[in-house]
């Protein structure tokens, strides 16, 4: 008996639970949502009385009433898989043209060429400057 009694509470409180779960999903007596022409059921508003004079531009001001918006379909989405091809660069200047002459590159004259001045942190070595040495190991492992 006693494995009855430990049960019975156990049946009684998945059976509410699963009795509020349905009730919940049940509809039935619920109002449908309005309809989406609601602009056309709206009443006028109401003009106020005028003198004659006054009468046709008031009439002009009250706002009309338009057709529903015709509903358009969505626009044509394109999704790539793949980054677009990156942009062919020449090979890299020598280092001399770039550093003019100098023994650094700084980071205002790597600017000359486009894929050092956005590698320059690399480069670098997250320096302020890129020595020859650098740039040619550089150079090697960006080709």
């Amino acid at each position: 008996m006693k494995a009855r009694t430990a049960l019975l509470p156990v049946l009684a409180t998945g059976a509410l639970i699963f009795a509020s779960a349905s009730f919940a999903q049940d509809n039935t007596g619920q109002t449908p949502p309005p309809a989406q022409d609601t602009m056309q059921q709206a009443p006028a508003p109401a003009q106020t009385a005028a003198p004659a004079q006054t009468a046709a531009p008031a009439q002009t001001a009250a706002p009309a009433q338009t057709a529903a918006p015709a509903q358009t379909p969505p626009p044509d989405v394109t999704v790539r898989s793949v980054p677009p091809a990156a942009p062919q660069v020449g090979s890299p200047p020598p280092f001399s043209q770039l550093s003019g002459g100098k023994k650094w590159i700084t980071e205002e004259q790597a600017a000359a060429y486009p894929p050092l001045a956005n590698d320059f942190l690399n480069a670098s070595h997250h320096g302020t400057h890129v020595s020859k040495a650098q740039y040619e190991a550089w150079v090697k492992q960006a080709q």
